[in-house]
């Protein structure tokens, strides 16, 4: 199935990866939000645990290895196209991870990686709703069963 003008909805994993108070962002690669700066993800392959797609994403993007934690929150992006049709329709799961702040390298659908200290996410020119779910991984990162 296409991932431009699905038939419906794709199913992806993002993964909030922390390192203190470092998390770890990919600037996107390609369309959909090409050039903004978002959280190492993408979809789930068929047979495939979202855990594992989310660690899977991760290595692949940034060649950084994790540890997936708990659901941070499932998110819909739904983006039209200039008539109004659906151009991409992604359901998303995203986990807060742990990793060391090893050095990341960008590859597969990532044009750059890196580390951002957590109170200069809003300056990163971010996709939506990403800073409120890093925000909130964050939150339950310091609090544990939150």
């Amino acid at each position: 199935m296409s991932r431009r003008y699905p038939q419906r909805p794709i199913v992806g994993v993002g993964a909030v990866v922390l390192a203190g108070e470092l998390v770890l962002l990919i600037k996107r690669g390609v369309e959909p939000s090409k050039g903004l700066w978002s959280i190492p993800g993408g979809a789930v392959d068929i047979g495939e645990s979202l855990e594992d797609a989310c660690a899977r994403e991760v290595a692949e993007e940034t060649g950084i290895t994790v540890t997936v934690g708990p659901l941070v929150e499932v998110v819909q992006r739904v983006l039209r196209d200039d008539r109004g049709r659906v151009e991409y329709h992604y359901i998303l799961a995203d986990y807060l991870c742990r990793a060391e702040a090893a050095e990341p390298v960008a590859a597969d659908d990532a044009a750059e990686a890196l580390w951002v200290a957590l109170d200069q996410i809003d300056a990163m020119g971010l996709t939506p709703d990403t800073a409120a779910v890093i925000r909130k991984a964050a939150a339950m990162n310091r609090c544990p069963g939150v």
